[in-house]
């Protein structure tokens, strides 16, 4: 989808370095994916302690590496 918006250049440049990019398209994916990451990072905080979650720290980091793994075997068959 084709989306016009107005991008401060500064503010671009430095994040296409701090990500590492090339191109304004994939700074703008990847900003996009890491805020959203951060609010589900977030939101996984606050329920941890409630009892709404009863899995710990070190269970959650053995979650993420597993899927991480999945995720790298999916990506490299293409």
């Amino acid at each position: 989808m084709k989306t016009l918006i107005d991008i401060d250049n500064t503010l671009l440049r430095k994040a296409m370095r701090a990500a590492g990019t090339y191109t304004k398209k994939e700074t703008v994916r990847i900003a996009l994916e890491e805020l959203i990451k951060a609010k589900l990072r977030r939101e996984l905080k606050e329920m941890l302690g409630s009892g709404i979650i009863e899995t710990s720290l070190s269970e959650l980091k053995e979650i993420r590496l597993k899927r991480q793994r999945r995720h790298e075997k999916l990506t490299s068959k293409n």
